[in-house]
């Protein structure tokens, strides 16, 4: 399998940015990261 389609494979199966995970509170990862920013901002 070339190097570019194993490279797509991992983000589309492994790194999901849309799939909700349980050890951040059934969060996507894109959500988590954007509630971490705003969490981050609101204390300065």
């Amino acid at each position: 399998m070339p190097l570019h389609m194993d490279i797509f494979e991992y983000i589309e199966m492994f790194y999901n940015v849309k799939r909700r995970h349980g050890s951040n509170n059934q969060l996507s990862p894109v959500e988590y990261e954007k509630q971490y920013e705003e969490r981050l901002t609101s204390v300065y």
